[in-house]
C-alpha cells in the first residue's frame, strides 16, 4: 500500500505529464492558420475568421437604381441596410446563380458592413505551414490581385482571400455605372 506522500507524488507527476501534453497541443494549434472556406466559381477561396463577422442566408435585396451589376442591391440586417455584392460578378464579370448553397458573407469595411454573396461556404479550414504552396501561374484573372498566400488540401488548392484588400480597392468602392 502507498504511503498519502507516495500517493501525492504520482498526482504531482500525472498533472506535470498533464500540463507538458497540453502545452504541446497548444502549440501546434497555435501554428495552424484558420480561416473560412468558401467557392466563388471554381475557386476555392479561404479568408481570415477575423475577417468575416457572419455567414447568412441570401437576403431579400432591393435593388439600387444606377448601379453596377455586382452590386444586387441594399437588403435589411436587423435594421440596418447593408450593400450586398455579387463578389463573382465583381471579379470575373459573370454573376452569380443562386442555389440552396448560395450564402452571404457579411464583412466589415470602412463606414460600414457589406455583403459578399458567394456560391458556397464550406466551414473553417485549417492550414499548416507545410500546406503553403507556391502560387500557380498567372491566369490574368481578377480574383489573383486579392489571394495572396497558397494552401493545398488534399487535390484541392484554395487561395487564401483578403477581403480586407478587396474592400480598399477604389473600383470596389465606385459601384455607379
Amino acid at each position: 500500500m502507498k504511503s498519502p506522500f507516495e500517493i501525492l507524488a504520482d498526482y504531482e507527476r500525472s498533472s506535470l505529464a498533464h500540463a507538458a501534453a497540453s502545452t504541446s497541443n497548444q502549440t501546434a494549434a497555435a501554428s495552424l492558420w484558420r480561416g473560412v472556406g468558401f467557392r466563388v466559381g471554381s475557386h476555392h477561396l479561404v479568408s481570415s475568421l477575423t475577417e468575416v463577422s457572419e455567414i447568412l442566408s441570401f437576403p431579400v435585396v432591393t435593388r439600387v437604381p444606377g448601379a453596377c451589376d455586382w452590386l444586387l442591391g441594399v437588403a435589411s440586417l436587423r435594421g440596418n441596410l447593408i450593400p450586398l455584392v455579387d463578389l463573382n460578378g465583381f471579379l470575373s464579370g459573370e454573376a452569380t446563380s443562386l442555389a440552396d448553397s448560395s450564402r452571404v458573407l457579411l464583412v466589415r469595411q470602412s463606414g460600414g458592413n457589406v455583403g459578399l454573396l458567394v456560391d458556397e461556404v464550406v466551414g473553417q479550414r485549417n492550414f499548416s505551414a507545410d500546406q503553403r504552396t507556391q502560387a500557380p501561374a498567372p491566369t490574368g484573372e481578377a480574383i489573383e490581385r486579392y489571394v495572396v498566400e497558397h494552401f493545398t488540401h488534399g487535390d484541392t488548392h484554395w487561395g487564401r482571400f483578403s477581403i480586407a484588400a478587396l474592400v480598399r480597392a477604389n473600383e470596389f468602392a465606385q459601384a455607379a455605372a
